[in-house]
């Protein structure tokens, strides 16, 4: 067969089988969208680091995330330690041009303390991105509308940016009436971050990216009194992606992924002051796979601290860098 004609085919193929990673680097008390697709063919994409690839023009992503982290505990005893948590995200995204894409994201919370002392479950503040693809080809341009799969091997980079908007009830009481921002379901204010990212095909099997992205907080007055900013997050991240298994019949794959994501959380601010037992650095190692089938991608994941330093970090039970792991879900569908 024509080789041109071959490389043609995969690479529509590629475009129709575009699906977004379903975001979501959820923390105790914050969290922050992450990016990437996998086709058939060409690059492949990680669990928590943000890929280079942006959606087909017009085409519609439909997507959600599990991340279930269970937090190591200072005593035996039930007494309102943070026991687990259950962040989902919920999301559509957009392809406006082939190398821009936006995105809106719906985050549901649950935390639980150990003794259910002190529960909240809702949804949290929505948030918007927009992403712009670029291919290095002798110098950056705009992805293009069609793609062979030796264009798709290029080094890619997108730039990002995005805000939160504050639609999570930020004022909830506990049974005493006191006001606990880090459990709330919003900020009160807006967030906003950015983000670079590069993907880079190794060999016909093994894509390398990574990532660098900051999230910065406005200051809000609680409904008693407080005024609070939380700390910003700085997130370096690393991946290699594996594809062992290829079925283009059955429009089928599978990737490996590992994964280091470095955070560097600062310390959070009431009325101005930095708070105690807050902020620190943690380097979480991800391992996990993701299966693509189809328009439809299934991903799973365990992710674990693998060192931290951490502010007063025997008082920061429940807190980032102190799960005993995260197990994490991803499932996404193009149209």
């Amino acid at each position: 067969m024509n080789r041109t004609r071959t490389r043609t085919r995969i690479a529509h193929a590629m475009a129709w089988l575009l699906t977004l990673l379903p975001p979501c680097t959820a923390l105790a008390h914050h969290g922050i969208a992450s990016l990437g697709v996998a086709g058939i063919a060409g690059p492949g994409a990680p669990l928590e680091t943000s890929s280079s690839q942006t959606l087909p023009r017009g085409s519609l992503l439909a997507y959600v995330k599990i991340d279930q982290p269970s937090f190591e505990t200072f005593t035996p005893e039930r007494d309102g330690e943070g026991d687990r948590s259950t962040f989902m995200m919920f999301g559509l995204g957009y392809g406006v041009r082939p190398c821009l894409s936006v995105y809106a994201f719906l985050p549901f919370h649950a935390k639980t303390a150990e003794d259910n002392a002190y529960n909240t479950a809702g949804f949290a503040d929505a948030s918007v991105a927009a992403v712009l693809g670029l291919r290095w080809d002798g110098r950056l341009r705009p992805v293009p509308a069609n793609e062979s799969l030796d264009d798709l091997e290029d080094l890619h980079v997108t730039v990002s940016a995005g805000a939160s908007l504050p639609t999570g009830q930020e004022n909830l009481r506990d049974r005493d009436g006191a006001i606990d921002p880090g459990l709330s379901l919003g900020f009160g204010g807006p967030s906003w971050n950015g983000g670079l990212t590069a993907t880079k095909v190794l060999a016909p099997r093994w894509t390398a990216v990574a990532e660098a992205s900051v999230v910065g907080f406005t200051e809000h007055r609680y409904a008693d009194g407080a005024r609070v900013r939380f700390g910003r997050e700085t997130r370096l991240n690393a991946a290699l992606v594996a594809r062992v298994l290829t079925r283009p019949a059955a429009r089928t794959r599978l990737d490996v992924n590992a994964e280091a994501n470095y955070l560097v959380l600062g310390r959070d601010e009431a009325d101005g002051v930095g708070e105690e037992a807050t902020g620190g650095r943690i380097l979480y190692g991800v391992g996990g796979l993701r299966l693509t089938r189809g328009p439809a991608s299934l991903g799973l994941g365990w992710k674990a601290p693998v060192w931290t330093d951490l502010n007063e970090d025997a008082l920061q039970q429940g807190a980032e860098g102190k799960e005993k792991g995260r197990l994490i879900a991803t499932l996404s569908c193009l149209f």
